[in-house]
């Protein structure tokens, strides 16, 4: 069922030129994250659940509690900055994995916003990364 929920919200935001997704039918917060691929360089867009916090997004690699990390995971961390779709709107923005007592903060927001991530949380061994992105320039 995923890969055709995927499938209509590629074409969805495609008509609404990104302004409307499948997760804003549902009313959740969402963006679409643009990153190059760490082999081809090819950008790749993701559309992803977040939380909106302090003026950027925390979003989460849960890859719906597959043991596999979600590729996307690791082409963020091959690249200084990425791009963010918000509302139509397209923001270069730098990024950072969020560790240690910040994360368990951190998962705490997201699980209030999306309860599911416990699920996934509970299928997989691995740790669910955590990210934090802002718009603005590179890290250092």
């Amino acid at each position: 069922m995923l890969p055709l929920i995927e499938k209509c919200d590629v074409k969805l935001q495609g008509a609404t030129k990104g302004r409307v997704s499948v997760l804003d039918i549902a009313g959740l917060p969402n963006i679409v994250l643009r990153v190059p691929g760490r082999k081809t360089g090819n950008v790749r867009s993701t559309p992803l659940l977040c939380v909106p916090q302090d003026g950027g997004w925390l979003i989460a690699g849960s890859y719906f509690g597959n043991p596999k990390l979600p590729v996307w995971v690791l082409n963020l961390r091959a690249c200084e900055t990425a791009e963010v779709v918000h509302r139509g709107k397209t923001l270069t923005v730098s990024w950072r994995e969020i560790t240690g007592t910040e994360r368990e903060q951190a998962w705490q927001t997201l699980l209030d916003t999306w309860p599911n991530f416990a699920i996934y949380e509970q299928r997989t061994e691995r740790l669910i990364p955590v990210f934090f992105l802002a718009p603005g320039p590179s890290k250092a």
